[in-house]
């Protein structure tokens, strides 16, 4: 084509929306210039050019959908977490207005919260006890997630049925499922202790027992949560090609060496998938707390959002809580980063 220099820009572009119109070129899809240039026969300014212009055309007529959005992640995300770092500064007591004149002055501390908070005994305590949940907890629910997946897997009658009856728990509130618990877990009228002693067993104290009261909390999570983390590895077994165990099955191979050489291996990813998300979830461990336990017995069951809770809403020290947020927020961070880091070495994405 024999384009002059004035009408390069709009007849290229009109040619890269009729390549779009015909299916030619995806939208979204990388743009080669070199490709069209040899095409249309021309250099690749004009072409650039033309580019840019479909690229504002588009975020043009695309920004009355993105902004609802966009306006809601600015507002209820952003700048709350903004805010939140600057009140990690001050010893804010949560009553007094942001605004008021003064304020930076009077309030603003600088780094003294997190130094207090570092160089607390009772912050190390509290954080033992996370990471004791979490021990206890992701073991746990990873087995009887994996449980579930598998015998949900076979395909029998009645299994989705069996499917829904799992997921129940998920659906459930974690107040209801908390209030439930914690009246079966009554150390004298608890359905727990009593099914126990039909069995000759004394049940221990549960949540009133320094010992048991975390065990409890791990035991009431994993039921609530295995049913979704679950269905998560059923989608990843089912997805594993059946070619692999009729190739196993010619050699030779038992149900258990299926499971632990092909079932395992390709389920990784989804095993990594749950790894993750479980805990970030076990980190912020706050409602099943607060109502079967509050903390007790003696501050056996004290955790960070606990803490950060009844800091900034209990005993208005909200800059003190912020801090203990972003601390959080930190460990939160480091504990994922090793995770991505360490997904090289077993991570199988394989298909």
């Amino acid at each position: 084509m024999d384009f002059t220099k004035q009408t390069y820009c709009n007849q290229v572009t009109s040619y890269i929306r009729s390549l779009i119109r015909k299916g030619t070129l995806e939208i979204g899809a990388p743009v080669k210039e070199a490709v069209l240039s040899e095409q249309l026969g021309i250099s690749r300014a004009p072409i650039r050019e033309a580019l840019q212009v479909l690229v504002q055309e588009g975020l043009i007529t695309a920004s009355p959908f993105l902004m609802p959005s966009l306006i809601g992640l600015l507002v209820f995300s952003l700048l709350p977490l903004l805010i939140s770092a600057f009140i990690s500064l001050t010893d804010w007591n949560g009553l007094d207005q942001l605004t008021a004149p003064g304020f930076f002055q009077e309030h603003f501390i600088g780094l003294d919260n997190y130094k207090a908070i570092l160089s607390s005994p009772e912050f190390w305590g509290v954080l033992w006890n996370t990471f004791r949940y979490i021990i206890m907890y992701i073991p746990l629910m990873l087995v009887a997630s994996l449980g579930v997946a598998y015998l949900l897997s076979r395909q029998r009658p009645g299994v989705t049925a069996f499917r829904i009856i799992y997921y129940i728990p998920v659906l459930t509130s974690w107040v209801a499922a908390s209030m439930i618990w914690k009246s079966m877990l009554s150390p004298e009228y608890g359905a727990v202790n009593n099914i126990l002693a039909v069995f000759g067993i004394q049940g221990p104290g549960w949540l009133l027992d320094e010992a048991w009261a975390m065990p409890a909390i791990v035991l009431v999570s994993v039921w609530k949560d295995m049913g979704f983390f679950g269905l998560i590895l059923l989608s990843g077994m089912v997805g594993i090609n059946k070619s692999y165990y009729e190739a196993a099955s010619l050699d030779g191979a038992g149900s258990w060496q299926k499971f632990w050489k092909i079932t395992l291996p390709l389920m990784t990813p989804a095993i990594f998938y749950v790894l993750i998300v479980s805990l970030i979830n076990a980190f912020q461990l706050f409602p099943q707390i607060m109502i079967m336990t509050d903390g007790g017995p003696n501050g056996a069951t004290q955790v960070m959002v606990e803490r950060i809770y009844k800091y900034g809403f209990r005993y208005y020290r909200m800059g003190y809580a912020a801090a203990f947020s972003w601390i959080l927020f930190a460990i939160i961070m480091v504990c994922t980063a090793i995770q991505m880091k360490g997904q090289e070495r077993w991570v199988n994405y394989d298909s």
